[in-house]
């Protein structure tokens, strides 16, 4: 099992579980954040420092296993994030909105740390 990022990170990116994770396994991209899933260690303190339930265990991703894809491709081309950085100001406005993938995400990398 691994842990892993779902829709309602995009566009909020509140970054609570970077500084939590022990093995640093999360990379940033530009209003998204990913879990690398060979990396994670299965602890689970990252889940529930996460303001939005963003944070799910593997067992709870989509039947097709969609998260754990993206998750496993973008942690491999974007860089690594050790330390919470400013989250956007506007992530107020998209905390409960869901489908945000689709409509937003953006595959850019972000600036890491």
């Amino acid at each position: 099992m691994t842990y892993i990022v779902t829709d309602a990170c995009v566009k909020c990116k509140f970054m609570d579980c970077v500084e939590v994770c022990p093995v640093d396994c999360f990379y940033e991209g530009e209003n998204f954040l990913v879990i690398a899933p060979d990396e994670c260690i299965d602890c689970g303190v990252c889940e529930p420092e996460c303001p939005i339930d963003a944070i799910v265990p593997d067992t709870e991703d989509e039947p097709d296993g969609k998260w754990l894809q993206i998750n496993a491709e973008y942690a491999k081309v974007w860089p690594n994030i050790t330390v919470k950085g400013t989250p956007p100001a506007d992530k107020e406005l998209f905390e409960r909105e869901t489908g945000k993938f689709e409509k937003y995400f953006s595959p850019k990398p972000g600036k890491g740390s």
